[in-house]
């Protein structure tokens, strides 16, 4: 039985009885399981499985992590009182995180059909800007590759990406080919970050090459006068993951990565993983 089978017949056995007399009610991280309703807090699985330690562990295998607050899940808060005999309260609900395994061949296939009817719209002159979706998938891409934790912002509308403890900027750029002015980025956002992700998508919405930076970086070498950072290609391109290594170390779901690649680019990253 593998690490994933071992989980979800964990998180099975879990959900075979109740637990209110438990402190599992507190913890922050649940996951979810392969049936409808069924959950297991992440202290209950450590306990359990030996080699679960970390969530970093559970990113490893292609599990998302997505907070309560992001994502509002309507089955949670009834699975919660009936597990544990109270009510899901708002200020314990906003503190909580999911992790689940996406299932990666629906979103391929959707991807594909998305790209079949952008290409259709945009034929008839319909279709303007796509914009809003590309930019929403690749920060899913980035959150699915990096185990970036997206958590509602404290200090601005909106939310923020973690890796760990340190803040990231991500931005998307959607095209098959760069401009020549390069990625814009607003100077505050990096200055607020601790890393600065840029995730490259052609436009049949595949990846086509990801840019890692530290902000401080970024700063020094790419900051003038003004409001925007711009990162062109010809300055950014020695740390593109096809050309560098620095920073591979933190990519937790390569599965992810050359799977959502083009095949171009796949052929490069795959002697790397």
């Amino acid at each position: 039985m593998d690490k994933k089978e071992q989980l979800l017949k964990e998180i099975e056995e879990f959900n075979k009885e109740t637990h209110g007399s438990t402190n599992y009610d507190k913890d922050e991280i649940f996951i979810i399981g392969h049936r409808p309703n069924e959950y297991a807090p992440f202290k209950y699985l450590q306990k359990k499985l030996d080699w679960c330690k970390s969530v970093q562990d559970l990113l490893s295998l292609s599990f998302v992590c997505d907070s309560l607050d992001l994502h509002p899940n309507d089955d949670f808060p009834k699975w919660y009182e009936h597990q544990f005999g109270k009510k899901l309260k708002r200020s314990i609900s906003k503190e909580i995180s999911l992790l689940q395994i996406p299932d990666n061949k629906i979103i391929f296939s959707a991807i594909e059909k998305v790209n079949e009817a952008y290409q259709l719209l945009r034929g008839h002159q319909i279709l303007m800007n796509g914009k809003n979706l590309p930019t929403q998938l690749g920060e899913w891409y980035a959150k699915c590759i990096f185990g970036l934790h997206q958590k509602k912002s404290a200090s601005q509308r909106g939310f923020d990406f973690y890796l760990g403890d340190k803040r990231a900027e991500v931005k998307v750029h959607w095209a098959d080919t760069s401009s020549p002015k390069g990625v814009k980025i607003r100077k505050s956002m990096v200055e607020l970050s601790d890393y600065c992700i840029v995730i490259y998508i052609a436009k049949n919405f595949m990846l086509r090459e990801i840019c890692f930076l530290d902000s401080d970086f970024v700063m020094r070498k790419f900051a003038s006068k003004g409001h925007t950072v711009f990162l062109k290609d010809p300055d950014v391109s020695p740390y593109f993951f096809s050309n560098s290594s620095k920073h591979l170390d933190k990519v937790v779901n390569s599965s992810a990565l050359l799977k959502f690649a083009s095949p171009n680019w796949a052929m490069k990253l795959a002697d790397k993983f």
